[in-house]
């Protein structure tokens, strides 16, 4: 197996990851306000990441540079954005409205890619981006229509800058090592939450959050988002956009809604109508026809290279 299919492979890891691990989530930010919890989940994440560095990777710090650091600003950014406008669209709009307009990236990532990194894109990467789309509509609007509001165009931003932060990484994951990019990425997502934390909640989420994390629906989705959700996703997608390209990536993370609807399925005690599962059907096909189809692009070329999938500069 080459190391385009191993990357594939571990990036729908991550997506299984973050769909089954929704409904947690959910319970915890009932009790911790989100930016609150994005500030304390991605500052752990970060400093889990840099202590695997120190222990495991040490060289890989000599490597960090201004122009690194400026590069992982951006790719935080990013990244902070797209759940931050996702939070604030939430607000205006409807849960069905935010998935399935958050999923449109997978239409934005090959016009990106194509802009950034002059990756052809193939009639195969459309049927599938538009399949992928089509799965999402049939998943999040079960027996409804889409009815938009003001709402959504903050979720758009938040699709934009989803879409942003996994084509940017396909420029940048080549250029450094993952465990530094991923750990200052997750540094700065979490000090721009705790910022806009203070700004939006005022001081009392973050200055209660000690009596607040120690709530047994929050340890726990702390513990599943600091370190499999967050350090290990984000260093493995840092790590495997290597050896495949942004487009794949964005349909690969399509496959998120479905993870989480069959644990809604399975522990939520929710139900799939026909429409519900023919969209989930619509994603899978969707991924496994970016997968199986011949991808140009330099991503591809780089997946023979020799080297190690994570951290391959140690």
């Amino acid at each position: 197996m080459n190391r385009s299919r191993i990357a594939d492979l571990s990036l729908l890891l991550v997506a299984m990851m973050w769909g089954c691990t929704f409904l947690i989530v959910q319970s915890a930010v009932k009790v911790l306000p989100p930016l609150a919890f994005n500030s304390i989940r991605f500052t752990g994440a970060a400093v889990l990441l840099a202590l695997i560095t120190a222990v495991f990777y040490r060289r890989e710090w000599r490597l960090l540079s201004w122009r690194m650091t400026g590069h992982a600003l951006l790719l935080g950014l990013f990244l902070f954005l797209g759940y931050g406008f996702q939070t604030m669209g939430l607000l205006y709009t409807t849960t069905s409205n935010t998935g399935f307009i958050t999923g449109l990236s997978v239409v934005l990532v090959p016009f990106l890619s194509l802009a950034l990194l002059r990756h052809a894109i193939s009639r195969y990467t459309w049927f599938s981006a538009g399949l992928a789309v089509a799965g999402l509509y049939l998943l999040t609007f079960t027996g409804s229509a889409l009815s938009l509001n003001r709402g959504d165009a903050l979720v758009l931003l938040c699709a934009v800058a989803f879409a942003l932060q996994v084509a940017y990484t396909g420029v940048y994951a080549p250029q450094y090592p993952a465990l530094p990019l991923a750990t200052l990425q997750l540094a700065f997502v979490g000090l721009l939450s705790a910022l806009a934390s203070l700004l939006v909640d005022g001081p009392a989420p973050l200055a209660h959050s000690g009596a607040l994390i120690l709530k047994p629906e929050v340890v726990w989705a702390l513990l599943v988002s600091i370190g499999p959700t967050s350090a290990f996703a984000f260093w493995i997608q840092t790590a495997c956009q290597k050896y495949t390209t942004p487009s794949r990536v964005a349909i690969i993370f399509a496959t998120e809604p479905v993870f989480a609807a069959l644990t809604g399925l399975v522990f939520g005690g929710e139900t799939l109508g026909v429409s519900a599962l023919l969209g989930c059907l619509c994603i899978l096909a969707a991924m496994l026809m970016a997968e199986l189809s011949p991808e140009p692009g330099p991503a591809a070329q780089e997946s023979e290279e020799p080297g190690l999938l994570i951290s391959s500069d140690k």
